[in-house]
């Protein structure tokens, strides 16, 4: 079922419908993140997609109200809301280059000196998250505040449960820490940071709730309120970065196919930006061998195909 929050023109309607149905006959949907056990059992034939415009208007297919595990989508808004704050600065202390490696690796640390490669691999998060916390003494807190806003759902929240699972099996994000902290790169104490990020990670939200709130890189930095978050500079640097990097060690692919930033989350989600059009999610837990949601790659395919809407 289809259902539009306002009655301006459906536009996006019959693409979004034509979208579902395509979906709803492929076969192989790829495997939810197993090693994260609170994951592990989604089905990965569940599949939602929302796209919200500029004026708050958000259109849906699917379980596009089913809130799902944000997991990496939640450091296009920690990079946003640092770069707010520090701006130049960051890119000192994080590189905007495409990584080439699995998102959780540390190969690249050591000969380049604890400076990870991008803001989206695990270690390049860290270091965001880290010096969020350092200017605003709540990273996480921080986080939940902007998605709450932006989505205007006030009942956005964590989930302890993902949480702890990811704490129980961080060691390789703890070894990532514990790396760049040899090297001066993190403020914070280690545990503190971890913390920060798992909670970052464990947000639950839905499609329409994410489309909502990635729509202020749609407006070029404006929030929802009409207040400016980044300056244009600004919101093309992270559009920018997403494209590139926003799909772990596949952003070529994802560029070649879909041509829009996007940024994934083994939650199975991903946020896309049509700069001054409107801004996208789609989710479906299934994942391929990189991280990135099947079914979830596929519609954006098809609807960047189907509407003409990319950046090239």
């Amino acid at each position: 079922m289809v259902i539009m929050t306002t009655t301006s023109s459906p536009a996006f309607l019959p693409v979004l419908e034509r979208i579902a149905e395509e979906i709803g006959r492929t076969p192989g949907r790829g495997r939810p993140a197993d090693y994260i056990p609170a994951l592990a059992a989604c089905d990965p034939r569940s599949f939602g997609m929302a796209v919200a415009e500029l004026d708050g208007t958000v259109y849906g297919v699917g379980e596009w109200r089913q809130p799902f595990s944000t997991q990496s989508l939640t450091k296009v808004f920690t990079l946003a809301l640092d770069l707010a704050r520090e701006g130049d600065e960051l890119w000192e202390h994080v590189g905007r280059e495409p990584s080439g490696n699995p998102f959780n690796s540390l190969v690249q640390l050591e000969y380049e000196q604890g400076i990870p490669r991008n803001p989206f691999i695990n270690a390049g998060a860290l270091v965001v998250t880290d010096r969020l916390h350092t200017r605003t003494s709540d990273a996480a807190g921080e986080l939940l505040a902007f998605l709450r806003a932006e989505s205007g759902n006030a009942g956005l929240d964590f989930d302890r449960e993902v949480a702890a699972s990811e704490s129980q099996h961080g060691d390789r994000n703890a070894a990532l820490a514990h790396f760049m902290a040899s090297y001066g790169n993190i403020d914070n104490e280690v545990p503190v940071l971890l913390d920060q990020y798992f909670r970052q990670c464990s947000v639950a939200a839905s499609c329409a709730d994410l489309a909502l709130a990635t729509t202020f890189l749609a407006r070029h930095g404006i929030r929802a309120d009409g207040t400016r978050l980044l300056t244009q500079s600004q919101a093309k640097q992270v559009n920018a970065v997403m494209l590139t990097c926003g799909t772990y060690d596949a952003a070529g692919d994802f560029a070649y196919r879909v041509g829009l930033p996007g940024k994934s989350g083994v939650g199975g989600g991903i946020i896309a930006v049509v700069p001054g059009r409107c801004a996208l999610c789609v989710w479906s837990p299934g994942l391929d061998e990189r991280g990135n949601s099947v079914a979830g790659v596929a519609a954006l395919d098809r609807f960047t195909t189907l509407t003409g809407l990319s950046v090239f």
